[in-house]
């Protein structure tokens, strides 16, 4: 090419690598990593995987890490509003430059791979390699990174300097690359524990758990468990939760949702272990870092009277969670949906549990993706759970359409696939702009 590439080009090409799918296993994001001078080695990270809540729980250890004074860098994806959200340091995105500079320099060694007959790297591993190169130029103390499916042969896992390995509650998810019973998943997401390190894993299924615990034992890792039975003091509400957990007395999160109150406890559970392994993090980091975690589209509310939650809620295990949440903080009030999906998700499952408790319902369907299910088609699937649906041309048409049905006092939440949420609250901005929190 010879001309240095902007952000506009590096975009694109990151877009065209994805025709090159999703691959698991780690000799491409190897070979890789390994002609860029394998910069995750000179990184620590806090690896986490798990089914639901990984992201919630990503955000709340690196914004206590970040008030702890440790320059802390956060890798996740998919992401909701900007692409560049995937890779920041201290809550900060990359730069445009930084991203096209280093797009550049592995784009060349992944061409340089095609060309000698090798597989060219998937576009995640492409993602991943960026982000670690770019960690590594920052000079991250430490790293929060998630596993983008699975876990053992996530190009994520090729890392061996992990501190702390975090399990989320694991339930079926990708079943066709992960396997078909909770043991066959949970021994792929507990690939990712290294031999002599320090395990944290939320509340899981017996079958899980027996998997975790086996994994520990063999790998001699020190595994501290999410102790429900101390919890306690517990205040739901959809603008701001407490709870008390072990040590931690009163904490207070600003992110909504019952889970959360699972996904606090998971990261107050890694705290200790951190202190254990001699971080240094004052309780007012904790306190502090706790209340000001900032975590969209998993439950947020982005405007009032009427009240308009995003979530993210794409397969049954979070929409479980979706349901439980919206009996708890709207019962009694009129709720109303914007629902898209991906075809290749657990839709019938996810309609079975969230479709019921909604007055109306308007499908959409994820612009330019070709995962995404058709309105109609998913508007038919609604129909034989709930008939009062109907099919939107548009994202924005969709939210249009529902300002104009709903009263004040209704509850209207738009989720499904991550993909569109973005798009969504943008909508939602353009309808109400004087009235957004």
């Amino acid at each position: 090419m010879g001309e240095i590439m902007n952000y506009e080009e590096a975009r694109k090409y990151l877009a065209d690598v994805t025709k090159y799918g999703s691959v698991p296993g780690l000799d491409n994001i190897r070979e890789l990593m390994k002609r860029l001078g394998n910069p995750q080695d000179e990184l620590k990270f806090i690896h986490i995987a798990g089914t639901n809540g990984k992201g919630s729980v990503l955000a709340y250890l690196s914004t206590i890490l970040k008030k702890a004074g440790y320059r802390t860098g956060r890798y996740v994806s998919p992401t909701l509003f900007s692409y560049r959200e995937r890779i920041q340091v201290d809550g900060v995105m990359i730069e445009r430059e930084e991203l096209a500079r280093l797009t550049e320099t592995v784009r060349d060694a992944a061409e340089k791979m095609a060309r000698e007959g090798l597989a060219h790297p998937t576009s995640f591993e492409v993602e991943t390699a960026i982000a670690w190169l770019y960690f590594r130029e920052k000079k991250c103390d430490i790293v929060v990174l998630e596993t983008g499916m699975g876990g053992a042969l996530d190009a994520t896992n090729i890392v061996k300097t992990t501190v702390l390995e975090i399990l989320t509650p694991i339930s079926m998810d990708h079943m066709e690359f992960l396997g078909d019973t909770l043991a066959a998943i949970a021994g792929q997401k507990a690939g990712i524990i290294k031999p002599h390190t320090t395990v944290i894993s939320a509340p899981q299924e017996a079958e899980a758990m027996e998997v975790i615990e086996k994994t520990c034992r063999e790998k001699e890792c020190t595994l501290h468990t999410v102790d429900q039975e101390t919890l306690s003091d517990v205040v739901y509400g959809w603008d701001r939760q407490k709870l008390s957990y072990r040590n931690w007395k009163d904490v207070e999160i600003s992110l909504a949702g019952r889970y959360q109150i699972q996904n606090a406890m998971t990261a107050l559970e890694a705290v200790n272990a951190l202190r254990e392994l001699e971080y240094k993090i004052a309780d007012s980091d904790v306190y502090d870092g706790m209340r000001e975690t900032v975590w969209r589209g998993r439950f947020t509310v982005i405007h009032r009277d009427p009240v308009v939650i995003l979530d993210g809620a794409h397969n049954p295990g979070a929409a479980r969670e979706l349901r439980n949440s919206l009996e708890q903080y709207f019962s009694g009030r009129t709720i109303r949906y914007i629902f898209g999906m991906f075809k290749d998700k657990d839709y019938e499952k996810v309609i079975a549990l969230t479709a019921p408790l909604a007055k109306n319902i308007i499908t959409v369907e994820t612009p330019g993706n070709p995962r995404a299910m058709p309105a109609e088609r998913l508007k038919e699937e609604v129909a034989k759970v709930n008939p009062s649906v109907e099919a939107a041309e548009s994202i924005s048409s969709a939210v249009k359409k529902m300002f104009s049905q709903a009263s004040e006092d209704d509850v209207i939440v738009i989720f499904g696939s991550l993909s569109f949420l973005g798009e969504a609250e943008k909508a939602v901005r353009a309808e109400k702009t004087e009235a957004i929190l």
